[in-house]
């Protein structure tokens, strides 16, 4: 009977379901503890009682990170860097996608041209060779230093072309017929029918520029342009709360009263919001782009 499901698969089911809900559970583990220990006393943070739920409730450490110029300083940076970053790298990849997207007898050399595209994800230059030709280019110690190497990611080029060479060729052809040159063909019809891969690859490209520290590290000579990773990893190594100097009154009295881990599990914590605030966007994101994206017979 059509609906109807039987004993194997309801019991699938019930396992299927279980079994992610427990992994899903596990992986939410260290981010509810990074969030508890943000919120619980330096006494309790200390002798490391804080697992699940915060010890001695208490808003202070975020109440001194809110305080502190550094850390907004380095979140702007990083904004900056995924807006610019994202913008530019996603229109590099599409532009590449699109042409090696095509078969041989329509560009002549496509394979090739794939081919060494491919080349530069298993072979490299190296760090040395990377740095030296970010610092001939005279961009260090500015933002471009952060976008503009990475523009090309050749993963989510490849990830594009293989979508774009799924879309119905009859809908190019049609287009030709009607007189659109290939411009016209890739903004009206094949950047709208790949929202669902566009989104895909614009998350990636977000998630890479949002946690991207090592850069940071090696490309800005002044802490104040580091992007918020950067800054957080210098956290996380060696902060000591009494190593903060030229602090005011208000900063001096809660400083009293948080820990170094308080402080280190609130400004992660802080750090991870806006990327748990695109995701949402983006899942809707994805459901619009498969309507969009549907062809009917």
């Amino acid at each position: 009977m059509v609906g109807r499901m039987s004993a194997s698969r309801i019991v699938f089911n019930v396992f299927n379901y279980g079994f992610l809900t427990m992994v899903s559970l596990i992986a939410l583990f260290p981010f509810l503890n990074v969030l508890a220990l943000s919120l619980s006393d330096k006494t309790s943070a200390a002798a490391g009682v804080v697992k699940l739920w915060p010890v001695g409730l208490t808003f202070n450490s975020y109440k001194f990170v809110f305080l502190r110029d550094e850390f907004f300083t380095a979140f702007g940076v990083s904004l900056v860097r995924v807006l610019l970053g994202t913008g530019i790298s996603m229109l590099m990849t599409v532009l590449v996608a699109y042409p090696l997207s095509k078969e041989e007898k329509s560009f002549p050399g496509r394979t090739l041209y794939a081919w060494i595209f491919v080349f530069t994800i298993l072979f490299n230059g190296g760090l040395i060779p990377w740095y030296m030709t970010i610092k001939q280019t005279g961009i260090m110690d500015t933002i471009w230093a952060l976008v503009l190497p990475g523009a090309v990611q050749v993963f989510n080029c490849i990830l594009l072309l293989n979508f774009f060479r799924a879309l119905p060729k009859a809908l190019e052809e049609a287009a030709f017929v009607d007189g659109a040159k290939h411009w016209k063909i890739m903004w009206s019809i094949f950047i709208p029918l790949s929202t669902p891969a566009l989104a895909t690859v614009g998350l990636f490209t977000i998630v890479w520029h949002w946690n991207s520290w090592f850069d940071g590290m090696i490309l800005m000579n002044s802490p104040d342009k580091y992007p918020l990773q950067s800054y957080l990893q210098t956290v996380v190594v060696k902060l000591n709360t009494s190593s903060f100097a030229n602090i005011d009154p208000v900063q001096a009295k809660l400083l009293n009263e948080i820990s170094d881990r308080t402080v280190k599990a609130a400004q992660i914590f802080m750090a991870t919001i806006p990327i748990m605030l695109v995701y949402p966007f983006l899942q809707k994101y994805f459901m619009a782009g498969i309507v969009l994206g549907s062809v009917k017979e």
